[in-house]
């Protein structure tokens, strides 16, 4: 275990932890809940940074990374659609962020076991969908007014923002992988 994989290993750790706040019930719980999903969306900037900082890139790291994202991700969503089952803007959001991780998860291992891991590298839209799906995600936990400012109702406008680039970014992906998709053995 080296830095980067112990921050990942905390971002993994903490979303027991962020799940037992979401449902308290004390006034200060989404407060504190949005500091624990900002805190785990800042530690995964961090451990890539001291992975590539420190030289500590390991096959370990590569793995829980991602698969950390994703957990705290999908546990948020969910959170949040038990808050708002009625929310149909929310459920075909979800629907579409938690499908196309699972179709991309799922294309990178099949092109990284063909040697082509690199068509499907991490791409600029797939981190501008990463940061609108963060920010949707810090506003929807949170979910209370700030002033008069509508927090829940911007989040859920952001994270529809975040499916449609989610949607962009899945068909880059294809598009890099289309030619090896549509070759015969």
């Amino acid at each position: 275990m080296n830095i980067p994989n112990t921050v990942t290993t905390t971002r993994i750790v903490l979303i027991p932890v962020f799940i037992a706040v979401f449902y308290l019930p004390y006034s200060w719980a989404p407060a504190l809940a949005t500091f624990i999903f900002g805190f785990a969306a800042i530690t995964d900037w961090v451990d890539g940074y001291l992975a590539r900082k420190l030289n500590q890139q390991t096959s370990l790291g590569a793995f829980i990374d991602p698969l950390a994202d994703k957990l705290m991700v999908i546990s948020a969503l969910l959170l949040i659609l038990t808050r708002h089952p009625e929310n149909n803007w929310l459920l075909f959001s979800t629907l579409i962020i938690v499908s196309r991780e699972i179709f991309i998860s799922s294309l990178r291992e099949w092109m990284s076991a063909l040697g082509k891991s690199k068509d499907v590298a991490v791409s600029l839209s797939g981190k501008a969908k990463t940061v609108a799906q963060m920010v949707a995600l810090l506003f929807l936990i949170y979910d209370q007014d700030i002033f008069t400012i509508p927090i829940y109702t911007i989040g859920v406008g952001l994270l529809v923002w975040a499916a449609f680039l989610t949607m962009v970014s899945m068909i880059i992906y294809i598009k890099s992988a289309w030619s090896t998709l549509t070759t015969s053995n």
